[in-house]
């Protein structure tokens, strides 16, 4: 799941690994891809039945050079929304969609949730990429394509 809005410069770099991805696997592969845009809500419907989530998002304000790459479990970086029976679909980000997510499908939430954070500072409306981030989207490319690889070896 690459998730980015393309028109804000550095914050398309989801959408940019998901594009990447799909040009480089077989239509024959058993792999799910979804380009999510904006549309974090979304989320509660695309994770049951998987047993793996890759998600891949930029991440501003984090203090490090721009294009630094964090990978961490889902769990570590999942905010519950606030209790509020009025959860407004349009505020609602992709961390916030897991925690609704595990609620909502008790057992059948996906155990293997991992999240690739690129760091950003350029969200302005523009549709290129800075230098940095998009080789930062690169290596993301390749590691999920061995993370890919190696999960379809195991299942064989």
């Amino acid at each position: 799941m690459g998730f980015g809005n393309p028109v804000r410069s550095d914050d398309g770099i989801g959408c940019y690994v998901i594009e990447q991805i799909k040009s480089k696997l077989a239509e024959s592969d058993p792999v799910t891809i979804l380009d999510m845009g904006t549309s974090a809500f979304e989320v509660l419907y695309q994770l049951k039945g998987h047993n793996k989530i890759l998600i891949v998002d930029a991440v501003i304000n984090t203090g490090e050079l721009i294009g630094t790459l964090y990978k961490v479990p889902a769990k570590e970086v999942m905010r519950a929304p606030l209790e509020d029976p009025m959860v407004f679909l349009h505020s609602l980000k992709w961390d916030q969609a897991l925690s609704y997510a595990k609620k909502m499908l008790q057992d059948e939430y996906p155990e293997d949730i991992q999240v690739y954070l690129i760091a950003v500072d350029n969200t302005k409306l523009e549709v290129e990429l800075s230098p940095e981030v998009k080789a930062a989207g690169e290596k993301v490319v390749d590691l999920m394509l061995q993370e890919l690889t190696k999960t379809n070896e195991l299942s064989a």
